[in-house]
């Protein structure tokens, strides 16, 4: 029993060696580290997985006229990570081919019944590893009954009945231990895999956060030499990188690093890479120096990313990120750009927007501050930087709704869906939940179906100001409740917060244009109702002290 053990022992130890191996390549890591998986590899997860279990029926242990080897251990792993298609096909697969060459003689058939057994199994037990906090040691108890199963289902087929007492009796012990250590062995190797992938996208949304901090001062000028040399020189230093670049349209604006002695700026761009992303808006990667097609014959620069630098749907520029080798450029560096790029275009949008201020009405002036106030911007990204490391997942999460948020408050016609609205409003309030956890409660009774449109920033406002001035002031927080409802042709609007509330003397000088008031925003909001709609269409407050607030309003004619 002992040697046979060892015999195991060894083919699960050579398992371990090529699943390190395949761990090594792209391919592999992608297929294992994808969390939501197309069918199409679900379906080569399957093959890689029962190619394991056919390798190791060929090197089986010969044992009483049948084979003692480490085939579920691949089926069984493919189940755990892919779920029942991929156990089930694994298990088909590898069984399937158990039986069909008939090595190992009286157990042929009931092998292939264990082998597809276990990886429907494994399937079923899938959505449980991926809650469990040791999955290498869930996969190991979970081994141990799986390889119990297959000794009960070898006694319930094989026959004689005694011949297969006599195998499981010597099989039993030796693969049930050898087969579940294998198994837990192969899911820690894939656990080293997820473990990489998180703290290489965590590393990068720090760098991300952490440039955008520094930069966000500076994309707030405008797209000029001055800011993106700043920007370039930043980039360069935190990322490690052999060159940045910004372009215009038609010229270099910034470039920092190796080749800056002929990369200068103001010259016109000549590199046909450049100008085909600038056409396209497509992110391209140069992988030699004749795809960056720089005519200087002692330019050391052999591959580059190139991003376009976006103002809404227009291409306004590009940043480019090089490096000296040749095929340098690797899937975190064109995520970096893509990201930085988001980000800057981002900045960009909201400089056209100081350019405009000018022209704005005081108090509309004010309500759009209200959606994209500095303090609020610095407060989320120190939030998404506090998440990097322990929960990098809900990080990368809050940098999207983030842009989203900023983006959808940047540019609007007089009017824009309510859904939209709400939208937006669900992004700011994700990112404000990040940072009061449970002093802040949400919930939005707003049908999918209820739709209409409104004016821009007519809820928002209302919702910042509630937990401005309704909840935070409260030690313990508080709930904040958006309703919408129809009532005839009308659609009716309310938010609501179980606040301090308003002193009534203060309650009554809130809509009034005349009084003195830091109530801009919500002043703007019943202004700009009326204007639209009517004077019966402004704002309506009912609150009072330590009772909360609620807020309401009409869209008329919302047919």
């Amino acid at each position: 029993m002992i040697a046979l053990l060892e015999g195991l022992v060894n083919q699960v130890g050579s398992i371990v060696l090529v699943a390190v191996l395949l761990s090594r390549f792209a391919f592999f890591r992608k297929l294992v580290t994808r969390d939501k998986i197309a069918l199409k590899y679900l379906i080569i997860l399957a093959i890689v997985f029962g190619m394991f279990g056919i390798l190791k029926t060929y090197s089986g242990i010969p044992v009483k006229g049948a084979l003692a080897n480490a085939r579920v251990v691949g089926v069984f792993v493919g189940g755990l990570i892919g779920g029942p298609v991929v156990g089930v096909l694994a298990g088909i697969i590898a069984g399937v081919h158990r039986w069909a060459i008939d090595i190992g003689g009286f157990t042929a058939f009931a092998c292939m019944v264990s082998t597809i057994a276990e990886g429907m199994l494994a399937g079923y037990l899938s959505k449980s590893f991926y809650k469990s906090e040791r999955r290498w040691l869930f996969a190991f108890y979970t081994g141990v009954l799986a390889e119990t199963m297959q000794m009960a289902i070898l006694l319930a087929l094989v026959r004689p009945f005694s011949a297969a007492v006599d195998l499981v009796s010597i099989i039993g012990l030796p693969m049930i231990i050898a087969n579940a250590i294998g198994i837990s062995m192969l899911i820690a190797i894939v656990d080293i895999i997820y473990n990489e992938r998180d703290q290489i996208a965590a590393n990068q949304s720090k760098i991300v956060l952490q440039i955008a901090n520094k930069t966000i001062n500076y994309f707030r000028k405008g797209l000029t030499e001055e800011t993106t040399r700043e920007a370039a020189n930043i980039i360069k230093e935190m990322a490690g990188v052999s060159a940045v670049s910004f372009t215009s349209m038609d010229r270099i604006l910034a470039h920092v690093g190796t080749g800056s002695d002929h990369h200068i700026p103001g010259i016109p761009l000549v590199t046909r890479i450049t100008k085909q992303v600038l056409s396209d808006g497509q992110t391209r990667i140069a992988g030699t120096k004749e795809d960056i097609s720089c005519s200087h014959p002692e330019c050391q620069l052999n591959s580059a990313v190139i991003v376009p630098l976006m103002e809404k749907d227009r291409v306004i520029g590009s940043l480019k990120i090089y490096k000296t080798g040749e095929n340098g450029i690797t899937p975190v560096d064109v995520e970096l750009a893509e990201g930085l790029a988001s980000l800057f275009s981002t900045q960009i949008e909201l400089s056209r927007i100081d350019e405009q201020t000018k022209l704005l009405n005081i108090s509309e002036l004010k309500a759009l501050q209200a959606q994209i106030n500095p303090h609020f911007l610095f407060n989320s990204i120190n939030t998404i930087v506090s998440l990097i490391r322990t929960s990098p997942e809900k990080a990368r999460d809050l940098l999207v709704k983030l842009g989203s948020y900023f983006r959808n408050s940047l540019y609007h016609s007089d009017e824009i869906l309510l859904s939209d609205e709400i939208l937006n409003i669900k992004n700011y309030l994700e990112i404000e939940k990040a940072r009061f956890g449970d002093k802040l409660n949400v919930l939005i009774n707003v049908a999918d179906t209820l739709n209409c449109m409104i004016p821009p920033f007519t809820l928002q406002p209302l919702v910042e100001n509630s937990l401005k001035h309704g909840l935070l002031p409260r030690v313990e927080g508080g709930t904040i409740e958006i309703t919408g409802e129809k009532r005839g042709i009308d659609i009716h609007l309310s938010v609501k917060d179980n606040g301090i509330g308003i002193e009534e003397n203060k309650l009554k000088t809130l809509l009034d244009d005349t009084a003195c008031s830091k109530s801009v925003g919500i002043k703007n909001v019943h202004k700009r109702l009326i204007c639209k709609y009517g004077i019966s269409y402004g704002l309506r407050l009912e609150s009072r002290p330590g009772s909360g607030t609620i807020v309401s309003l009409t869209i008329p004619g919302a047919a």
